[in-house]
C-alpha cells in the first residue's frame, strides 16, 4: 500500500506539470465519462428532514459550505459549479418538487474559517439540509489532522443540534492533494467522523479516482490547469451523482443500526 501511494504522489507531480501547460477541458459530463460502483456513490445513513420534506412535496432548503471547490473556481461559468449542477439535476429529476440550492462557498477558507460564520450563512437560512466541503485546504496547509477533526466535529454537532441534515463532502483527487501524505489521514478521519456522528459521507474523493483509474477521465480533462480545482466536467458529474445520491437515501426507509 505504501508503495502505491508513493506511486500517486510520483505520478501526481508529474501529471501536474502537465496540467499546468494544457488548456481547460471542454467536455460536458456524460454517463459514459464518470460512471461508478454505486457502493461510492450511495450515502450511508439516513436524511431524515430531507426525506420527510420531499415525500410531502414540500419546499427543500439546501445549504451548500466549503471553499473554492465550492464557489466552483474552476468553472466556466456560476452556473457550472457543483452546488448549481446539483440544483439542475433535482430539479430535473423532480420537476414538480420545489428546491432551492444556496451556494455559501467562500475561496481558500478551512472548517475553522466556515464554522466561524455557520450561524449567518447556514443557520440563518434554516435549511433541510447541509452539504458541508471539507478537508482539502487544511491538507494542503498541512494542518494536525488531531485538531482539525476537533473543529469539524463541533460544527457538525452544532448544524445537527439546529435540526438540519447533514452531508460531508470530502476532498477531491487531485495532484496537489496527493503531493500531501496527509491526505490519507484525512480521508480516515472523515469517514471516522462521519460515522461517530451518524451522517452521511459524500466520497468525492474516491469517486474521482474510480474515474481516473478506471480510465474513464483523467486529470487533464478531470481538472483545471492548475492541478487541483475541478472543470466544467467534474463539476457536473458531481453535481449529478450528489443529486442521484440524496434522492435514493431520501427515499429509503431510515434503519436504525445494530452496531
Amino acid at each position: 500500500m505504501e508503495r502505491r501511494n508513493g506511486g500517486f504522489r510520483r505520478a501526481a507531480l508529474a501529471l501536474l506539470a502537465a496540467l499546468l501547460l494544457a488548456g481547460p477541458a471542454s467536455a460536458t459530463p456524460d454517463d459514459k465519462s464518470c460512471a461508478a460502483p454505486h457502493e461510492l456513490e450511495r450515502l450511508r445513513t439516513g436524511l431524515a428532514r430531507t426525506a420527510t420534506r420531499l415525500a410531502r412535496h414540500e419546499n427543500l432548503t439546501v445549504v451548500t459550505i466549503g471553499s473554492s471547490s465550492t464557489v466552483g473556481y474552476g468553472a466556466s461559468s456560476p452556473d457550472l459549479s457543483y452546488p448549481s449542477q446539483f440544483a439542475a439535476e433535482l430539479q430535473r429529476r423532480m420537476p414538480d418538487q420545489p428546491v432551492e440550492v444556496r451556494n455559501e462557498g467562500v475561496n481558500g477558507e478551512t472548517s475553522i474559517d466556515m464554522v466561524a460564520r455557520f450561524e449567518r450563512d447556514v443557520i440563518a437560512a434554516a435549511p433541510d439540509l447541509v452539504i458541508w466541503q471539507v478537508g482539502t485546504n487544511a491538507v494542503l496547509r498541512d494542518f494536525d489532522i488531531a485538531r482539525y477533526r476537533q473543529v469539524v466535529r463541533t460544527g457538525i454537532v452544532r448544524l445537527k443540534d439546529a435540526g438540519f441534515d447533514v452531508i460531508l463532502m470530502d476532498m477531491q483527487f487531485a495532484p496537489k492533494v496527493l503531493a500531501h501524505p496527509l491526505y490519507r489521514d484525512m480521508e480516515h478521519s472523515l469517514a471516522a467522523l462521519a460515522k461517530e456522528q451518524g451522517i452521511p459521507v459524500f466520497r468525492r474523493f474516491a469517486l474521482m479516482q474510480y474515474w481516473v483509474e478506471s480510465g474513464q477521465l483523467d486529470f487533464i480533462t478531470m481538472l483545471s490547469p492548475d492541478g487541483l480545482h475541478m472543470n466544467d466536467l467534474s463539476y457536473g458529474c458531481i453535481g449529478r451523482a450528489l443529486a442521484e445520491a440524496v434522492i435514493e437515501r431520501a427515499a429509503s426507509p431510515i434503519v436504525t443500526s445494530r452496531r
